[in-house]
């Protein structure tokens, strides 16, 4: 399980349990401008049964070692062997604890990957997950190494005011010369990974809870100086959080202080270091007039997320990386379960399913293909995917579905209950629900276990006043090749009348199990029978997205249309809608590429209109509804032989025939919605109806024939929602005009010092769908304001290009894929973590028609051969190109 320099192959099958156990560390920090010191006392014992002979091996990472003593006494150099990636240790006590001193000294300054100890902006953090603690000090850095931590920082005080670390506040003090000191101490055994400190001058933000049982918390928000006020939403999303998951699960918080800090330059969105939680600034600071609805769900949602993980990744870890969604899949379903409860469960639903097929479902259908357990890795970095995180959650979903509310809580009421202070595993996971619910998941087990995206098949039958349903599931063989077994799918469903009441009918026959409203399909194929009489009624399957599969329905197209007018469960009818508009935009791009006439179904058309009118749907429904698919997704329906050219002009070609449709419409909804000036507020219902404006303004759009009005909507425009969604109107459909020229650089000039919103602008320009968008984003990264070395700039706009932009990513000429692999290529040798996430843009490249891929293919190869890759990118590389 020791990651090694060579980047081997590690096995989930190679586990074995650490030779040595780590009781206790206690650190000393000394930051200095320039360097860190490093003091860790570390209390281990060999473990029983494991050979004399054994040395102690730590891990390392371009570290460099400044002094070693054993139990108090200098380690004398032929006793022990240190290299920058290595730490080995002979003849050690035969039993019993005993104390090592390690003495390392770092460069924060100079760490640009972000990973371990690194200083930006002036501020001191660290990022430990998965494997950065070993850039701090030697170290069994590991998960399944649990031990408490003491940790004393000291610095300048007039740098670093604020000293914080993991656990509760001991003591501080004066050290004289400007120096001062903090020390911090964790209670509860943890892993290396979770360990964490920052040292800055910041602002902040500071606040109080008290607990169920009376514990009374001090909560504080770190941020940049001046910035504190805008962290005022993320604070009260974060006392939510504590709130609910009191009241979902019964889990309060178990430190006296529960600290957060924002800092822009971070690999991650956020980190759960317990107590002392660091983030993204991008998910902890808004304010209106910088700050999207998108923006406030996503902080709200990540805060949870992070603080979630007190219970379900700290109290209880993963015993080895290869167990990562048992705390991340775990944990995104509790964020979502919060997000429902905050908001509209349905609106949730539908994002959260529409997020999985847009990231996961790519992923789980191409090279990087992976089991949600995977048992094999080379580079861990690279597996907090999709697959982990949201396929993760569904599987905890379905867990769910299968046991009722009831039973699931008893099960996991027992996991904690049981597991408090372990390093678990899947199979512990699933044993707590297996004894709780009376169940045997064995065969649901191989979720966790198979690769790939199910295909369920549903065909129906009515005769005699009987509706018979056949279902089949079928696991096409992926690159994973991890078997094809069926699965047990929970399939929700419901017989839906000409009124839209759902009817309570029993089947009278089946070779599946269907409890209420659920059917168990657990073979391979199975038939259900049900006697409704003499009107056959409208089939509504998979509702809420019961499994995570890919839906092949043979349903009739009026009965469709139907159920997106008609089904009782939101979700159905959203589904219904967008299949059919999938489908119309499917055929409209194979015609656009074949060159023959495009036609677009009228009667989706009007469906489309109704739903966007229909005042009984929330607003934030109705939004989803009327939103077309992107590009992508529509590639993704194409499937194969992708021509995005035609892809793009046949989804023009929808807006324009829906604003004919129902423009006249759709202006006087936009007019209705519209809220007076200063008005914003963040609630979900203010957020449903600005969702629902901007989703109509692109239809609107698309039949202007003058810029000027989408010109004066962003001048008028009093938060940012509505200015991004009219700037962006304005730069996607007139992209060449002098007002989408005028408004970018008012929009440049308002907000030039504005982090997080000069993103939004470099995003912005990096998704503009142009024929010289390549030169474009190439001016964009000479640029002053561009900066390679942090994440979210290069997020911004190499990542919103090649993964915003499909016509210029994939343009035909091959520059796209040219101009990206030069970044990486680039930020590869500051930020291999980063370099590595974007790369994945091109896992789709396949799909493509044949100079595309010839292109694309050459760009990759061309990247993959040259010399010094890191692990992380060789590693995405060499699985894309397999």
């Amino acid at each position: 399980m020791l990651r090694t320099d060579d980047g081997q192959t590690i096995r989930l099958e190679d586990y074995r349990p650490t030779d040595f156990a780590v009781h206790h560390v206690d650190m000393l920090v000394r930051l200095r401008n320039g360097a860190a010191e490093i003091r860790a006392d570390i209390r281990l014992e060999r473990r029983e049964g494991v050979a004399l002979s054994a040395p102690l091996v730590l891990d390392g990472d371009e570290l460099v070692l400044t002094g070693l003593w054993l139990d108090g006494e200098p380690v004398a150099p032929e006793r022990f062997d240190a290299t920058p990636e290595r730490l080995v240790l002979r003849d050690l006590p035969a039993r019993g604890p005993f104390g090592l001193r390690i003495e390392t000294r770092l460069s924060p300054e100079t760490n640009t990957q972000l990973m371990g100890l690194y200083r930006s902006d002036g501020v001191w953090c660290t990022q430990c997950e998965a494997e950065g603690f070993r850039r701090i000090t030697y170290f069994l850095d590991r998960p399944d190494v649990l031990a408490t931590y003491r940790v004393r920082l000291e610095a300048d005080r007039a740098s670093a005011p604020i000293l914080l670390a993991n656990g509760n506040p001991l003591e501080s003090g004066d050290l004289g010369e400007g120096r001062h000191f903090a020390v911090w101490d964790d209670p509860h055994p943890k892993p290396s990974y979770l360990f964490a400190l920052v040292a800055g001058d910041l602002d902040a933000l500071h606040d109080r809870f008290t607990t169920a049982s009376g514990r009374d918390v001090a909560l504080a928000i770190y941020t940049e100086k001046g910035l504190s006020g805008r962290a005022a939403y993320a604070m009260d999303a974060l006392k939510r959080s504590m709130i609910w998951d009191e009241r979902r699960f019964g889990r309060e918080y178990d430190l006296d202080v529960f600290n957060i800090v924002a800092i822009s330059a971070f690999n991650m969105g956020a980190m759960e270091n317990k107590g002392l939680n660091v983030f993204n600034h991008k998910y902890v600071l808004l304010d209106p007039d910088t700050a999207t609805d998108g923006d406030y769900a996503g902080v709200e949602t990540v805060i949870a997320h992070e603080y979630f993980h007190n219970w379900t990744g700290n109290r209880i870890t993963c015993r080895d990386w290869f167990q990562l969604c048992l705390k991340e899949g775990l944990t995104v379903y509790r964020d979502q379960e919060f997000s429902a409860d905050e908001r509209s469960r349905p609106v949730k639903r539908i994002s959260s399913v529409h997020g999985l097929k847009a990231q996961q479902f790519p992923e789980d259908q191409g090279p990087l293909q992976h089991p949600v357990r995977p048992t094999r890795y080379r580079e861990i970095n690279n597996f907090y995917t999709a697959t982990v995180y949201e396929k993760g959650a569904e599987l905890v979903r379905m867990i769910e579905t299968i046991l009722g509310a009831a039973r699931f809580r008893a099960g996991m009421d027992l996991y904690f209950e049981r597991h408090d202070g372990d390093a678990a595993t899947i199979e512990d996971f699933i044993r707590c629900f297996e004894e709780a619910g009376g169940i045997d998941l064995s065969q649901f087990s191989r979720w966790y276990h198979q690769a790939g995206t199910p295909v369920l098949n549903v065909s129906e039958r009515f005769a005699n006043g009987q509706l018979t349903l056949r279902l089949e599931q079928d696991l096409p063989k992926g690159a994973a090749g991890t078997g094809t077994e069926p699965f047990h799918m929970p399939i929700r469903f419901g017989l839906v009348d000409a009124q839209g009441h759902d009817l309570a009918l029993e089947p009278v026959a089946g070779d599946a199990e269907v409890e209420g409203d659920v059917i168990h399909l657990t073979e391979r194929s199975a038939e259900i029978v049900f006697d409704t009489g003499e009107t056959r009624p409208l089939v509504s399957i998979l509702r809420d997205f019961s499994a995570p599969v890919t839906l092949r329905h043979d349903q009739r197209r009026e009965d469709r249309l139907a159920l997106a007018r008609l089904d009782p469960n939101p979700f159905g009818r959203w589904r219904a809608l967008t299949d059919l508009v999938g489908e119309m935009l499917r055929e409209a791009a194979l015609a656009e590429g074949a060159g023959r006439a495009v036609r677009y179904d009228e009667a989706v058309l009007d469906a489309l209109c109704r739903s966007a009118g229909d005042e009984a749907l929330e607003p934030a429904l109705r939004a989803l509804m009327v939103t077309l698919p992107g590009e992508a997704e529509i590639a993704r329906l194409v499937g194969s032989e992708i021509d995005p050219e035609a892809i793009h002009r046949a989804r023009r070609g929808a807006l324009r025939a829906l604003n004919a449709a129902g423009g006249a419409g759709f202006q006087a909804l936009r007019s209705d919605l519209a809220e007076p000036a200063g008005a914003f507020s963040p609630d979900a219902a203010s957020a449903g109806r600005r969702a629902l404006r901007a989703a109509l303004l692109p239809v609107v759009a698309s039949g202007l024939a003058s810029p000027a009005p989408l010109l004066g909507e962003f001048e008028a425009a009093g938060n940012m929602t509505d200015r991004l969604a009219a700037i962006t109107a304005l730069v996607h459909v007139f992209p060449a005009s002098a007002e989408a020229q005028a408004a970018l650089a008012a929009f440049f000039e308002r907000f030039e010092t504005d982090a997080l919103v000069l993103d939004k602008w470099f995003t912005l320009q990096a998704t503009a769908p142009t024929d010289d968008i390549v030169e474009a984003v190439a001016r964009l990264r000479s640029h002053p304001k561009f900066d390679l070395g942090n994440p979210n700039r290069a997020r911004a706009l190499i990542g919103g290009f090649a993964t915003g932009n499909q016509r210029g990513f994939n343009r035909a000429d091959g520059a796209g894929y040219r101009w990206v692999a030069e970044r990486l290529a680039e930020l590869d040798r500051l930020n291999p973590q980063t370099a590595a996430r974007l790369a994945t843009a091109f896992r789709s490249w396949r799909s493509f028609d044949a100079p595309r891929r010839a292109a694309a293919e050459a760009a990759l190869r061309d990247l993959a051969g040259r010399k010094d890759l890191s692990r992380d990118l060789a590693d995405i590389l060499t699985r894309t190109l397999e």
